[in-house]
């Protein structure tokens, strides 16, 4: 198990949580950039009970330095990495050759790196294996070298569902972000959209997933199937003419939350007013008659 850009080890505690530490046979891999995050995240591995020869947190620039070449593939990949952050892309002439990226015959722009580290996580994930990675949403409709990299990934059927998420969920953030799960094994040529943005309690100002929440986005994701105003599986086919567009508010619909109004009974309620009107207003001129006689 990995997380490429694992910060203070969250993610992956939280993996180990859910899937029991002993059931993680090859050990909790992880690479951070910033030294003081680098160092809280070993120290916590440390008190979460994760023993020192199970765990190998690097301390690198993930995209241009990856440090755990021999230690890939990895069957459960996790991430939440930086969004729309600034990295070498073409300036460094070396990365399009580099095994990771030049699959796809182009690099993330050098100011939105996110589909480099989709990239990295790709190219690090094994065969039956499961990467999700928490994105940004503009990453799947903005065009360019995104699109075609989009393009790369629908064509050769890695994405596996992508998941809406409510917005105002994380610290720092307001954004509704979204989940890219990606296989190398699947056994259709479809992908999952579903959209979970209801699925969520208010608390103050921000929204928290509670677990009932997670079980019933767990259990959509796992039934892989239409279901109206929640999920919809499109065909790799559908998105290439949708010019590989992945926002999911594109293949499900929007519930009309709006209230339905009764024509007739409006039109009803018009003819009535517009008759009080025409009522008062012979009223009024009979009392000015009279006035004026007078």
């Amino acid at each position: 198990m990995i997380d490429p850009a694992c910060g203070s080890g969250s993610l992956l505690l939280k993996s180990a949580k859910i899937l029991g530490k002993d059931n993680v046979r090859n050990g909790f891999f992880g690479q951070e950039i910033n030294l003081t995050t680098y160092n809280l995240c070993r120290i916590n591995m440390f008190l979460h009970d994760i023993d020192y020869d199970k765990f190998d947190i690097a301390c690198e620039d993930t995209l241009t330095s990856p440090q755990h070449w021999d230690d890939e593939p990895f069957e459960v990949i996790v991430s939440n990495p930086p969004y729309s952050i600034k990295w070498a892309g073409d300036d460094n002439a070396v990365l399009i050759n580099d095994p990771r990226y030049s699959p796809a015959g182009v690099l993330a722009p050098k100011s939105k790196a996110d589909f480099a580290f989709i990239m990295h996580s790709l190219s690090w994930l094994a065969t039956n294996g499961v990467a999700s990675i928490v994105c940004f949403p503009g990453i799947l409709y903005r065009g360019g070298a995104e699109q075609k990299i989009r393009k790369y990934l629908v064509d050769n059927n890695f994405v596996d569902c992508i998941i809406q998420l409510p917005d105002n969920l994380f610290f720092g953030t307001s954004i509704a972000t979204c989940i890219m799960v990606l296989k190398k094994s699947k056994n259709d040529n479809s992908t999952l959209f579903i959209d979970a943005s209801k699925e969520c309690i208010k608390i103050t100002n921000n929204n928290k997933l509670t677990d009932n929440n997670i079980s019933k986005i767990v259990e959509v994701f796992e039934k892989r199937t239409d279901i109206e105003f929640i999920s919809k599986l499109v065909s790799n086919n559908n998105i290439a003419e949708k010019d590989y567009n992945l926002s999911v508010s594109t293949y499900v619909e929007q519930k009309d939350t709006r209230e339905k109004i009764d024509i007739n009974s409006l039109n009803k309620e018009i003819d009535d007013i517009v008759e009080k009107e025409q009522m008062l207003r012979d009223e009024i001129k009979k009392i000015i008659s009279e006035i004026e006689v007078q």
